[in-house]
């Protein structure tokens, strides 16, 4: 009886997607504050999410659209997790050592666990869709014009994905709440800035890293 061959996972893609799954979680947490950037305030969970569209181009330029989807595919699982382990912290009761003596504390880490439902449903759909977008158009591009112009195609994919994500989580969020004109504008263009000027630069190094991790485990 022949047993089967179990499939051969890349070291650069075991890598890759370990690095991933951290960021769809850590996101969440960083977007509880909002930092400065210039004169713009944004949420800080932006660092997270273009590490992602960083991670997930990648991975297409190394291994290929389909593999690039399904790794964001699978991102929904820590990311629905993360949120599920977060409520079932937030109802939990909390020692009487913490309450009678870090009164302070108990009140901020109840508030960075707990989100509205729109909050939720805006990040995991924000999530879903943008990066979906920019592993399509920047497979796309690539179809087009070939593996040259890396720094191009994600520019461009970067670029768009986190406009759209931008609009997709702002107004799932907080449409309705409060007039989202300036919180649009703010997210949007620090969002465009960033993904223009460093997305690039940090797929060049990911790739590099990739490729170096996969000769080093060709080599005997």
């Amino acid at each position: 009886m022949t047993t089967a061959t179990p499939p051969v996972i890349s070291r650069s893609l075991f890598v890759l997607s370990i690095f991933y799954g951290g960021m769809v979680c850590i996101a969440g947490v960083l977007g509880n504050k909002q930092v400065a950037l210039g004169p713009l305030a944004v949420e800080a969970g932006i660092f997270a999410f273009l590490l992602l569209v960083v991670v997930s181009s990648a991975v297409a330029e190394l291994h290929g659209r389909a593999v690039a989807n399904r790794l964001v595919q699978f991102g929904f699982i820590p990311l629905i997790v993360s949120l599920l382990l977060s409520l079932l912290v937030y109802a939990l009761p909390p020692s009487s050592e913490m309450i009678e003596q870090r009164p302070e504390a108990l009140a901020a880490i109840q508030g960075i666990l707990f989100s509205t439902w729109r909050i939720w449903i805006g990040g995991i759909l924000a999530y879903g869709i943008s990066q979906t977008l920019n592993v399509t158009i920047f497979a796309a591009l690539k179809g087009s014009e070939g593996s040259r112009l890396l720094w191009f195609r994600s520019a461009v994919a970067g670029v768009l994905s986190q406009i759209v994500d931008t609009l997709v989580f702002v107004f799932v969020a907080f449409y309705g709440l409060f007039d989202v004109t300036s919180l649009l504008i703010g997210q949007m263009l620090a969002k465009v800035v960033l993904s223009a000027l460093l997305v690039p630069l940090l797929i060049y190094l990911v790739v590099w890293i990739g490729r170096s991790l996969d000769r080093g485990a060709a080599r005997p």
